[in-house]
């Protein structure tokens, strides 16, 4: 497990940093709709950034250094809903949140009475991010880089992960992780594996809006027993 981020630097310093990073974009606070009965709240990339052309300088840092946590994709603002208005899938369990991004997921599942939630990506910017949105909604997380360093949890989320075919070996290291499995996808929605099940699809949208296709409003969740589950 790594060092909190809140106990390297004072919590007001946490978004400043995230500011630095995004320059000369900047970061609001945004209320995320559906996630009721909790407000979730979250610094994501201000709107009015968007509104406006970037120069070629600007795009190079953006495609070399892009800022997935900067916004809510579709699956982590689905499966963030989800949880909050089923909080009986985590309340007292140890949940992990593989690649956290802004930490939404992570964020609900605490805010859903998990016991203890870790929240891993290997962006470290991300891991930024998740700690100043945990702080902002008064929760507490760890954080690490590689989920598979910790030890195994009870339940496992992952939202947009199987973007690419090469990621899909990751479902069966999910399940030597993980009692329960629950994997969220809006963007490849078609992938196969015998051990998952599919759940009713959910239906969210990217925060700020960046223009993203109507189809990837609709978000497929898939749940899998784990391989050491008990019956």
């Amino acid at each position: 497990m790594s060092e909190p981020l809140s106990r390297l630097l004072p919590p007001a310093s946490l978004t400043r940093v995230l500011e630095r990073m995004l320059k000369p974009a900047a970061l609001s606070r945004c209320r995320l709709p559906a996630c009721a009965p909790h407000i979730l709240e979250l610094w994501l990339l201000d709107p009015a950034c968007l509104q406006r052309r970037f120069s070629p300088e600007e795009e190079l840092a953006i495609q070399q250094f892009p800022a997935y946590w900067a916004l809510c994709w579709p699956a982590g603002h689905a499966l963030a809903a989800w949880i909050l208005h089923n909080p009986q899938q985590v309340a007292g369990k140890r949940v992990m949140d593989v690649g956290c991004g802004s930490g939404v997921v992570a964020i609900a599942a605490a805010l859903a009475g998990a016991a203890e939630v870790i929240a891993s990506d290997l962006d470290p910017d991300a891991l930024l991010a998740t700690q100043a949105n945990a702080e902002l909604n008064g929760v507490r997380l760890e954080l690490c880089g590689d989920f598979e360093s910790t030890a195994d949890v009870d339940v496992l989320l992952a939202a947009d992960l199987l973007y690419d075919d090469q990621n899909l070996f990751l479902l069966d290291r999910f399940r030597h992780k993980a009692s329960d499995v629950l994997i969220a996808e809006s963007r490849q929605r078609r992938w196969q594996h015998k051990a998952f099940a599919d759940l009713p699809d959910l239906d969210a949208v990217t925060l700020p809006d960046i223009g993203l296709a109507d189809e990837f409003r609709c978000v497929r969740l898939s749940h899998s027993r784990g391989i050491h589950s008990r019956p």
